[in-house]
């Protein structure tokens, strides 16, 4: 893996299936991440290992030295974090990874806000300050590390952003990430990487991906 051209500094709240392989993967690509973590003693063993540009912090320190945020802490936690760190992520980029997951009752999965909202909307509309961008939220959290580093820049990882500058460094995130963007539109377009949506837990390519959204080229 190559370092990046222009390092970012990254903080992701919530150091869990999905913060913890996409920090390995940005500190690989050259940049520098802090994990926030409520407790984050319980994160030194897993911090210390990936050298001097990571480390373990609370979450309002992780978005204080960071230009990027990572939102990938439990959905059901979610309000309560921004209820906390709005002030302080105002004026960032803030990438959106959380899934508002429900089951129906037939058995699919749906999404806890109902019909006719995002996910990505929802937290615009909660971060009125920030430049908020959604990714990372339809692909199985589980092969995030594998398939982000055995078949580097095959699979494509959609995105959604109302902003120019928060879409160019998501989609810079992605690509370092080991994927290929894929940009679907708005917030308010992001639907199919929501829970229900025609993307989520969908694994292909970049072409299969605007396929499957129905995007054309």
């Amino acid at each position: 893996m190559t370092g990046s051209a222009n390092p970012l500094t990254i903080g992701i709240l919530g150091a869990g299936n999905i913060g913890r392989p996409l920090g390995r993967h940005w500190l690989a690509a050259g940049h520098r991440v802090t994990f926030g973590s409520r407790d984050p003693g319980r994160l030194v063993s897993f911090v210390e290992p990936l050298g001097d540009r990571a480390r373990a912090a609370t979450y309002a320190e992780a978005v204080e030295a960071s230009d990027v945020a990572l939102l990938s802490v439990p959905h059901p936690a979610l309000g309560e974090l921004l209820d906390q760190l709005e002030g302080r992520l105002a004026g960032k980029i803030v990438i959106d990874a959380t899934s508002p997951i429900g089951v129906s009752d037939d058995g699919l999965f749906v999404s806890l806000l109902g019909p006719g909202s995002t996910q990505g909307s929802w937290a615009a509309e909660r971060l009125p300050g920030s430049s908020v961008a959604r990714a990372f939220t339809h692909f199985p959290d589980e092969l995030l590390w594998s398939r982000g580093t055995r078949q580097r820049h095959f699979w494509g990882m959609g995105i959604a952003s109302d902003d120019s500058a928060a879409r160019r460094v998501t989609e810079t995130l992605v690509h370092d990430a080991g994927f290929v963007p894929v940009h679907l539109g708005g917030l308010r377009e992001s639907a199919a990487v929501d829970p229900g949506g025609a993307l989520f837990g969908y694994v292909s390519t970049a072409a299969g991906l605007r396929a499957a959204a129905g995007l054309s080229g």
